[in-house]
């Protein structure tokens, strides 16, 4: 019987001990997308469904960019990036951001318009696996999923699907769809790390009814450079962190209620992210407080 105890213990603690090391491996792969990249964006729209037969598809989309990707919170749970578009070594745009929570259970899962419902998972769905928040310029919610890390034949990589707003390079020139499913793949590569999309673009109706309207594949390289080539980047990051710390504080009071999520389009005719950006970086939390307040309904 004591041997059993004892050979028991052994697999327990090299199960753990497995457990850490993957855990470190995961660990060391998101924190690998941080830096200064030299970014390639490609999107095409690949089959349409319609059937108005004068649907035109979107143009092909060849785009590229500078970016700075700052790792702005490190916790053994949480890996929270900020990616920062670098236009000119005066114009900086706040970009995406993206969050990493190991084995997180609670989850804003986008439905359609401004509107994100609520779910929670059990704990044994997630074990092991990450949760990537995608946000906007504005740190309102995007979309977020939760797959396992995996790491096999010298590849380091992550899948998710989930629903997810219309893009930002869609949503001021479609209004004939209202969701997009996403098919998510984040890969380390020598270069730097892709992010490979397989999308479906589609028209959701108030009971949850979907039409597919089209399919479009997208793939964004991201190619490590020199990290001196975004000193722009990081200097404004230094000006501009405190502020949009007020920012995700402010949001995360708002989650923490763990309810549904609707958010008004536009206040005084601006959509939030206007408001926000003409803020001040010595902005009073107080103020950015009342802004994203008035937008949650």
């Amino acid at each position: 019987m004591k041997n059993l105890i004892a050979v028991a213990a052994l697999a327990l603690l090299s199960f753990s001990g497995n457990a850490q090391d993957k855990k470190k491996e995961d660990i060391k792969a998101i924190k690998s997308m941080c830096g200064c990249y030299e970014v390639e964006f490609n999107f095409a729209e690949t089959f349409n469904y319609s059937k108005d037969e004068n649907y035109k598809p979107s143009k092909t989309k060849h785009e590229t960019a500078l970016e700075w990707v700052e790792l702005v919170e490190d916790t053994p749970n949480k890996i929270v990036m900020q990616h920062l578009l670098i236009v000119s070594d005066t114009m900086i745009i706040k970009h995406w951001r993206q969050d990493w929570e190991f084995e997180n259970t609670k989850f804003y899962q986008f439905f359609k318009d401004k509107t994100w419902k609520f779910q929670t998972l059990p704990k044994d769905a997630v074990k092991g696996q990450w949760t990537q928040r995608v946000f906007q310029v504005d740190d309102s919610p995007r979309y977020e999923g939760t797959a396992t890390w995996v790491h096999v034949d010298g590849r380091h990589y992550w899948e998710n699907t989930t629903d997810a707003p219309l893009p930002r390079r869609e949503h001021t020139i479609r209004e004939d769809y209202n969701v997009t499913k996403r098919t998510n793949v984040h890969e380390i590569t020598k270069a730097g790390w892709t992010h490979d999309q397989d999308n479906e673009k589609i028209v959701r109706d108030d009971s949850g009814k979907d039409v597919l309207l089209a399919k479009e594949k997208g793939t964004d390289y991201y190619k490590k450079v020199a990290d001196s080539k975004c000193v722009a980047g990081q200097k404004y990051w230094k000006e501009n962190a405190a502020l949009w710390k007020n920012v995700r504080a402010k949001w995360q009071t708002i989650f923490d209620r763990n309810k549904d999520l609707n958010l008004e389009a536009a206040v005084n005719k601006k959509p939030l992210f206007m408001h926000l950006f003409d803020l001040k970086p010595t902005a009073a939390k107080a103020e950015s407080d009342k802004i994203i307040d008035s937008f949650v309904k």
